[in-house]
């Protein structure tokens, strides 16, 4: 993290709780947090915010948008953007078959909050 700015997390997940935790354990931690519960929101935000380094997205998402859905034209935008899958169903996202799913890190729920800092910190470095 450069010390004149904060990096810029995207938290997409539709379980309040959750958001709510990974909100405040990132923004506790330094970063700023931007948040979205679907996959329209997400879509928002990627199109209307200059800069985001990370993506941290749920995989089953409502309204019909997956994770990878948001991250494939993500990246296509913003080429260094970062992205973590994090899902009860991991598996799925690899069945995707799509390019991010396969290099992305994919964090199964429950993960500890440590090994989300850790991978993103591996991500930003």
């Amino acid at each position: 993290m450069s010390e004149d700015a904060q990096d810029v997390v995207l938290i997409v997940e539709d379980e309040p709780l959750i958001l709510m935790v990974l909100a405040d354990y990132l923004s506790g931690l330094g970063y700023r947090v931007l948040k979205a519960e679907n996959g329209e929101q997400a879509l928002e935000i990627l199109s209307t915010k200059p800069h985001l380094d990370l993506m941290v997205t749920d995989f089953r998402l409502p309204g019909g948008i997956s994770g990878v859905k948001i991250a494939e034209p993500a990246v296509l935008l913003r080429p260094d953007l970062k992205v973590i899958f994090i899902s009860g169903y991991p598996q799925e996202i690899k069945e995707t078959n799509s390019p991010i799913a396969r290099k992305a890190p994919i964090l199964a729920k429950p993960f500890d909050l440590e090994t989300l800092h850790e991978q993103i910190q591996e991500l930003l470095a």
